[in-house]
């Protein structure tokens, strides 16, 4: 992980600041963890902290909502958002065949060489 997205996601904002950066109260605040949608970090004493990337989340939750989509289409968007995530991650995961490169380099040579598209006033030939 980056150092970047390290500080982003460090636990360290008290629900009162969340308040006034989001312009959410406690309550709604609390509703979206109810319904999983953030999932604050909790301290010794049992407090809420968050992270900025929390912050970002509940922004854009707040988003959604404005654009008309309920909670369930929020959940929707997040639940196919975590899924592309995780195919991507095990089809990272999992090492290309031989024939997996013969078919993108092919594939890349017809696209860059336009011999996918036939050029006007030329016949193709056909295979006897």
């Amino acid at each position: 992980m980056k150092e970047k997205e390290l500080r982003r996601s460090l636990a360290v904002l008290p629900i009162g600041t969340v308040m006034k950066l989001t312009n959410l109260t406690a309550r709604q605040i609390r509703y979206y963890e109810a319904q999983a949608l953030v999932f604050p970090e909790r301290n010794d004493g049992n407090r809420r902290m968050y992270s900025l990337n929390d912050v970002d989340r509940l922004l854009e939750i707040k988003d959604y909502l404005a654009d008309g989509i309920n909670i369930a289409g929020i959940k929707a968007i997040y639940d196919q958002q975590h899924q592309a995530a995780q195919q991507k991650a095990a089809a990272q995961r999992q090492p290309l065949t031989d024939e997996d490169v013969r078919r993108i380099l092919q594939d890349e040579f017809i696209r860059q060489g336009g011999l996918g598209h036939p050029t006007p006033g030329i016949q193709q030939q056909r295979p006897l």
